[in-house]
């Protein structure tokens, strides 16, 4: 297993990326939403808290100070006194539920753009498995994960006390002044401590956006020869294509020399090219191009071509300069006109005799 990973020395290509971010593998740092979730407690302490927080305690301290004005005789009263809190309850609870989902969603979609991926969430057995997870638990992540939660508690833990240090005195004096002050007193701890907090977390989430990415992009690195075999799937394996690419040039050298006994002249150069020329004043405006070979296609359609009493013409610089200029089943180019109309013109006086 080691050797297998350091034989991965390579970056991960294009498709490797796609398809494990198509497969839900993909960065994503856990301290993201929770220091999301710090940021949006504090968005609602300030907020929303101190104008709706107060307020809530006010009526909460009456009900616990004047129970007899409510009148708890059947099930009924009791059932309505208990919708008339969880009432107020949910009035002061609901906005910090959504600015928690907010900033929930909003850290996880500023990581990666939001995808289903339904393998995700099916059943494994790594996932369960005891063996799996003792080596997550002693391998490199767990050493990580151990670090960042001793360092959350640390750093959490050292700014609570410097902060709960410095106002040690009001937090005494507290005790001996109005209640009705209390509630005032607490939002502006509380607003203390969550902003000390997630001052304290900026770098651990930092650090571990980066470590995320990094780990990421290392259990993707590939090795060069899976590089190689992704490439032979990409373009297709070479000998698959030379193969196809024999079978058409094979299926090509048919055509073309069934097409040869149509022909009405062949261009020679004498034995190294040959060209099948045929014209037909009805069917195409110019000659058109049968076949053309070198070498022992060329020996094969003037083999073909003697057979079948087709006219061959030697004219080794005109055979030479069509050759690389002329397709199959296509007319010559306008440039060979009047050279070819002359040969035709020889080989149709030729036939008339």
């Amino acid at each position: 297993m080691s050797d297998d990973k350091e034989s991965k020395t390579e970056a991960a290509s294009g498709k490797k990326i796609s398809d494990a971010i198509e497969q839900g593998n993909i960065p994503f740092s856990r301290e993201a939403p929770i220091f999301a979730s710090i940021l949006g407690m504090l968005l609602f302490l300030v907020y929303v808290a101190r104008d709706q927080g107060v307020p809530f305690v006010r009526r909460l301290a009456l009900f616990l100070e004047q129970p007899g004005n409510y009148a708890v005789e059947t099930s009924r009263d009791a059932m309505a006194l208990v919708h008339a809190l969880a009432l107020e309850m949910g009035r002061f609870l609901l906005p910090i539920l959504v600015i928690l989902l907010a900033a929930g969603i909003a850290a996880s979609v500023f990581q990666n753009a939001p995808r289903i991926v339904f393998k995700r969430i099916r059943p494994q057995w790594s996932r369960i498995s005891p063996v799996a997870g003792w080596n997550r638990m002693i391998g490199l992540q767990g050493l990580v994960e151990f670090g960042k939660s001793l360092f959350k508690f640390l750093a959490i833990g050292g700014t609570s006390i410097l902060v709960l240090r410095a106002d040690r005195h009001e937090i005494v004096n507290v005790m001996f002044v109005d209640p009705v002050g209390l509630p005032e007193f607490l939002l502006t701890l509380s607003v203390r401590l969550v902003s000390a907090v997630s001052v304290a977390t900026i770098a651990l989430v930092a650090g571990d956006l980066v470590w995320t990415r990094l780990r990421w992009q290392r259990d993707l690195r590939m090795s060069r020869q899976e590089l190689k075999d992704e490439f032979k799937q990409l373009e297709g394996d070479p000998l698959v294509k030379a193969r196809l690419r024999s079978l058409a040039q094979d299926r090509l050298r048919r055509q073309m020399m069934a097409a040869v006994p149509r022909a009405t002249m062949i261009l020679a150069n004498p034995t190294h090219y040959a060209i099948a020329l045929r014209y037909d004043q009805g069917e195409n405006d110019a000659p058109m191009v049968l076949a053309k070979g070198r070498d022992l296609i060329a020996l094969r359609i003037r083999e073909i071509a003697e057979k079948h009493r087709i006219e061959v013409v030697i004219d080794k610089a005109l055979t030479r300069a069509m050759y690389d200029h002329v397709e199959v089943d296509r007319a010559i180019p306008a440039e060979f006109y009047r050279a070819v109309a002359n040969l035709l013109v020889y080989v149709m006086t030729r036939k008339r005799r």
